[in-house]
């Protein structure tokens, strides 16, 4: 991003003679410039700073600022020079829309028609989207924003002078007309526009010198010599902030042809414009973009106070450590599970996914519960013991894992549409006997996953699955009159996992639950204690045996209540989705948003096998798979297990880490865990060969994945793992079971 940014800027001046600055390139996983200096380096590069009281700095070499107004002047000149109509000073006041589609945009000089919209309103977006008859949620709230200028310094600085960012002080400063610009992001931020409309224009707010203090007392600190400066002014003005941090991009759900790019925060702006455009060109970018999606928010994230809020809690944490697994405090209990009371009080402790609670992992009796709760570390974590024993139980007795928090929808016609539908949206072969579960992906036209779930035939014409919202084929199925969508929002989930999973159904139910009665990837619909109608799947989404209950919400209670009083004596617990990870990473289960995404097909990461090939269905993404199936596959997803990794001193693999292959880099991880089977981190990752010689990708073999020698990189130390494309507790669990047979034959022969 930072990359092609860069060149746009510097053709942007050589084409239109506007000087737009330099642009700031920033780290992302690798290939960025870089060094860690030494205090008298620094002291070098910026006379200013104060080195007494560093170790060292991060020094990026290439780093420097771009001016906005500059650019966007750029940017006028270079699009009016092709044709393009700029009206300044006209308020928009609504988009118009009919039938779901973008048709006009009405402003204070009339209506304009049109087929796309585009919102970079910044910080009006939010009641530009309210405005519209047919709302759209664009979650962002505005905050007072400070920066000092002084006059020009008595010995001017360089314009190359590199820019000083303080994460300790929370500020920034850079060169600014020959004297300096600095601001910062303080602990106690002050929310603007939290009632009514926001102003109109940009306008300077009023000074806060009180509000400034913390920010200045670091500046002078940092820069001692500043004490003399003459100040300028300091500069209040609203800057806009998304939830979590992150700039909002790409088509709203729900209204098509109505799209947003805003909550920028002074990022990198040039390439996700360009992703927009393909996105508006094509129907998709070229990038996995999800993490910007604005669809990964819904409704529920749009709340005024819920905003103010969040806001208050997120502009601090740009100069803050984001450690691994960190969860943010404000918003919370907005949705939780009718067990969320009872499972608290037995010590849960909780994440939050899409607003949803959801339990990572349930503190013992008598353990520090406040030390676990702010417990902050790339090493080992406190919870460490906690979360083995749950997965110890999960393999030996049976847990119980609240996972209420999935979306599930329920599919019906009157004849074969939904069977039709569903074949048209999936690529594994939904046409099975009722009862039966099948793992599929929803791919879109590339053979990418748009969405990886399960569906359960209930009977010939009606169909349950878990559809993602961000899913844009959610809303073919919303939408097909002919296909009945239901969301199934009186639902909770439990996960029973575990050997002992069919003993305690089995006592609940009177039914035989063993796999010769109750397959695998099997559903009934059965009684559980005094609650009927419970659909009972077998399938746990870690590769143990158990079952899921998916139970109407005014039994939850009671069966929650009844599955542990019965799994007593077969040693049951709760258990949260840290053991889950855990299970899942080992058994190398990928899972959509961390492993698998919109550019990953299923050749990539070993599902061909859940792929219709053989049937003469067509279904979205079809062509792409066989394309690729014929010239061979680019990348692989791959299972590492590290070695020579000290769990107890050495830094953990959490996710993103560069793998590397016979010292080359190949591909990073997406997802890893420690597994408590192993004991050892398990990592899951995509690896590619080199580029061939014309710079083309080239195919990915078998023979290339296990005949190389693997290294993770973890904070710049690498550690020798082994990469398999099968898993390794599969290859564990094959030589116990041939060790055990073994010593039983010697046995039977004595």
């Amino acid at each position: 991003m930072a990359n092609y940014s860069s060149s746009l800027y510097q053709q942007l001046e050589e084409e239109t003679g506007v000087k737009t600055g330099q642009m700031i390139y920033r780290i992302w996983v690798m290939g960025i410039n870089c060094n860690i200096i030494k205090p008298k380096e620094v002291a070098k590069l910026h006379p200013l700073v104060n080195i007494h009281d560093l170790v060292g700095a991060l020094h990026l070499p290439e780093d420097a600022v771009v001016s906005p107004p500059d650019v966007n002047h750029a940017l006028a000149v270079a699009s009016a020079g092709q044709g393009v109509q700029i009206l300044e000073r006209t308020s928009v006041q609504q988009v118009l829309v009919e039938k779901g589609c973008v048709t006009a945009v009405e402003t204070d000089r009339g209506s304009i028609k049109c087929e796309y919209f585009v919102s970079c309103a910044g910080q009006w977006a939010y009641e530009l989207g309210q405005a519209s008859e047919t709302k759209v949620s664009v979650p962002l709230h505005g905050c007072e924003h400070f920066y000092l200028l002084t006059k020009p310094l008595q010995e001017p600085l360089p314009p190359n002078t590199p820019v000083v960012i303080d994460m300790d002080g929370r500020i920034y400063a850079r060169p600014w007309q020959g004297g300096l610009l600095s601001g910062g992001f303080e602990k106690n931020p002050k929310p603007i526009f939290t009632e009514g409309r926001n102003q109109l224009e940009i306008q300077n707010m009023q000074e806060d010198w009180d509000h400034f203090e913390p920010m200045l007392s670091a500046l002078l600190r940092r820069m001692p010599s500043l004490e003399s400066a003459e100040i300028h002014q300091l500069v209040n003005c609203p800057e806009s902030f998304t939830p979590d941090m992150r700039c909002l991009m790409g088509e709203t759900p729900g209204v098509s042809g109505y799209y947003v790019l805003a909550g920028m925060n002074s990022s990198v702006a040039a390439i996700k414009t360009v992703y927009l455009a393909e996105w508006m060109t094509y129907g998709y970018p070229t990038a996995n973009v999800w993490p910007l999606d604005i669809k990964r928010f819904g409704n529920l994230q749009s709340s005024r106070t819920f905003l103010r809020h969040r806001v208050m809690e997120v502009m601090p944490l740009l100069y803050e450590l984001k450690v691994p697994r960190w969860d943010f405090q404000t918003g919370r209990q907005l949705r939780t599970s009718p067990l969320y009371d009872r499972l608290d009080t037995q010590g849960a402790r909780w994440m939050e996914k899409h607003g949803f609670e959801r339990p990572k992992y349930f503190v013992p009796p008598g353990k520090d519960l406040l030390s676990l709760d702010q417990s902050k570390t790339f090493y080992k974590p406190d919870w460490f013991d906690i979360v083995g024993a749950e997965v110890k139980c999960c393999k030996e007795a049976v847990c119980v894992i609240d996972m209420s928090s999935f979306t599930k929808f329920e599919l019906t016609s009157t004849g074969d549409q939904a069977l039709e539908l569903l074949q048209h949206l999936c690529a594994n072969d939904l046409d099975v006997p009722v009862g039966h579960i099948v793992h599929t992906g929803m791919l879109n036209e590339r053979g990418g996953y748009e969405n990886d779930c399960s569906v359960v035939r209930l009977s010939k014409n009606r169909f349950e699955t878990s559809v993602q919202w961000h899913c844009r084929y959610m809303w073919a199925l919303l939408t097909r009159k002919s296909v009945k969508c239901l969301q199934l929002l009186f639902f909770s989930a439990l996960n029973l996992i575990g050997p002992r999973a069919m003993d305690v159904l089995a006592e609940l139910s009177y039914v035989s639950m063993t796999p010769d009665h109750f397959p695998s990837m099997f559903c009934k619909e059965m009684s559980v204690g005094y609650a009927n109608g419970i659909r009972v799947m077998s399938m746990t989404h870690t590769g143990e045996p158990g079952f899921m209950l998916y139970i109407p919400i005014e039994y939850a209670l009671h069966v929650y209540n009844e599955v542990m009083s019965v799994g007593q004596k077969y040693g049951i617990r709760n258990a949260g989705y840290y053991a889950l990870r855990s299970l899942r990473i080992e058994k190398f289960f990928a899972f959509w948003g961390q492993d698998l995404d919109a550019f990953t097909t299923p050749l990539e990461c070993g599902r061909e096998f859940r792929v219709k090939f053989d049937k003469d269905t067509d279904f979205i993404g079809r062509e792409a798979l066989l394309q690729q199936r014929q010239d061979g596959v680019t990348r692989r997803f791959v299972m590492l297990v590290l070695e020579d990794h000290d769990t107890e001193l050495d830094l953990w693999p959490w996710w993103g880490e560069p793998v590397y292959r016979n010292g080359q880099l190949a591909g990073t991880t997406t997802s890893s865990a420690y597994s408590y089977t192993l004991e050892r981190h398990v990592c899951l990752g995509f690896v590619s060969p080199p580029l061939g010689p014309e710079g083309l990708p080239t195919p990915i073999t078998p023979d290339f994945i296990n005949r190389g020698d693997y290294e993770v990189d973890i904070a710049g130390q690498r550690y020798p793992a082994k990469a398999k494309l099968y898993p390794f507790s599969s290859l564990f669990t094959q030589q116990k079971r041939r060790k055990d047979d073994m010593e039983l034959s010697n046995l039977q022969g004595k």
